[in-house]
């Protein structure tokens, strides 16, 4: 019994498709070489079309407006289906409150070449009950053919940021000054700011799959305040002054060096692939950073497709670290919970909950369909994270655990675009809903 095939093998199918018609060229006298090529393509469109028919029996949100809208309208045939999701941007998680905004996200190939991974990009305006005004364009941009990566983002926010302390919730009484800033009751604190941050990655491919780049990152936060605590001794001035820094103002500015890898059929949903990215950030005084520092970055995700029948079916991991070797970070942008570049990690707590000069985190997600059209699925997870904090907890010393499990809506369909509603919770009494577009990784 044949086995059905996967709609992410397209592409494969491609490469051999050509290299047997290659392989015939060179060692057949007996059949045209036009036909060989009028075979493959034959194949390849074959192919082409099952994945799009395949798509095309999913169910998305817009299948459901249409479907309310006009009830009678029969959708075109061959239409192809949009790659942008424009949607309300209404959220909820305890790291920001209760959100309102609009939100747009799009996604598509660029190119005839069908080895080219999909470009997505998205921007957002919202604010919060928590008093947060936030405005962000990203974009993960794949030219023909994947011989460039272009990686970036743009916020202007006004913020309000929880602080729990320094390291991973290991007390230290060394000093009143240590035990505040190790904070091994985790009291809550407060800190308004208003933030500015540029960041663009250039990649080169230079083998399959394999790409290298650099850039630059400008982060600069300015009218620091605490509006609440009644005293001075709070984790965050200790910090900033034991390293130096201004308690109102700093800038974070550097350059950045990466290599990259990845085979993830889609980014936004994968359901099969790699991904993995590593490099080092370096602030420099002369790029206008307040402090030099150098950290080292490592990002890496693995899905397994657990069906051939039904490839929603996915477990996937994740691990997200970033280690300081040299200098010293602002207390704002030390690693941490939540503070991956997709603000996505440490579902179950806060963002900056846990934070130290060095962390890890990671991630394991189990992925089903629960309708048979695609329209609603769902996930289970659970997540560990570990820091230090300067003050005798080593990083892997010290473990905090986090679960949970969601519903996930099918948005669109084309780009594997899905409304994720969370419920996950954690030590310290954390628990919550976390809404956002597309996976947490």
């Amino acid at each position: 019994m044949k086995k059905k095939l996967r709609p992410g093998l397209h592409q494969l199918l491609l490469i051999l498709a050509i290299l047997t018609g290659l392989n015939v060229c060179a060692y057949s006298q007996t059949i045209p070489t036009d036909s060989v090529k009028a075979g493959s393509l034959r194949i390849v469109a074959k192919k082409e079309q099952k994945l799009t028919d395949s798509v095309n029996k999913q169910y998305d949100i817009s299948d459901f407006i249409r479907q309310v809208a006009h009830p009678k309208r029969q959708q075109k045939q061959g239409k192809k289906p949009s790659g942008i999701t424009v949607i309300p941007n209404i959220a909820y998680n305890p790291s920001i409150g209760a959100q309102i905004g609009i939100k747009a996200v799009a996604g598509r190939k660029l190119g005839s070449d069908p080895n080219t991974l999909l470009s997505v990009a998205s921007t957002s305006a919202s604010i919060t009950t928590k008093g947060i005004l936030y405005f962000y364009i990203n974009h993960n941009v794949y030219t023909p053919g994947n011989k460039w990566n272009f990686q970036g983002s743009l916020v202007a926010a006004k913020t309000v940021t929880p602080d729990y302390g320094l390291g991973i919730g290991e007390g230290s009484d060394e000093s009143e000054a240590d035990h505040v800033l190790s904070n091994p009751d985790r009291k809550g604190y407060v800190l308004h700011a208003q933030y500015y941050s540029f960041r663009e990655k250039v990649y080169k491919q230079i083998e399959d799959n394999l790409f290298v780049g650099g850039g630059v990152s400008f982060d600069t936060r300015r009218k620091i305040e605490d509006k609440v605590s009644e005293t001075d001794l709070t984790p965050y001035n200790i910090y900033a002054d034991r390293y130096g820094f201004d308690r109102g103002n700093y800038t974070s500015n550097g350059l950045l060096f990466n290599i990259q890898y990845t085979t993830r059929d889609n980014q936004n949903r994968a359901y099969k692939g790699i991904y993995a990215d590593i490099g080092f950030r370096g602030n420099q005084t002369w790029l206008g950073s307040t402090k030099n520092a150098l950290q080292f970055t490592s990002d890496f995700r693995k899905y397994w497709s657990l069906s051939s029948a039904s490839p929603e079916h996915v477990l996937a991991f994740w691990n997200w670290g970033s280690y300081l070797i040299s200098g010293a970070v602002p207390y704002l942008e030390l690693p941490g919970s939540g503070k991956d570049p997709a603000f996505r990690s440490g579902r179950g707590y806060t963002v900056g909950y846990f934070k130290g000069t060095k962390y890890s985190y990671s991630e394991l997600e189990y992925r089903f369909p629960i309708t048979k059209n695609k329209f609603l699925s769902g996930v289970t997870f659970f997540n560990v994270q570990t820091a230090n904090d300067n003050l005798g907890t080593n990083l892997f010393e010290k473990w905090q655990p986090g679960g949970g499990g969601g519903l996930r809506v099918l948005f669109n369909k084309t780009t594997r675009t899905n409304l994720c509603l969370d419920y996950a919770f954690g030590n310290y009494g954390n628990r919550g809903f976390f809404l956002g577009l597309n996976e947490a990784f």
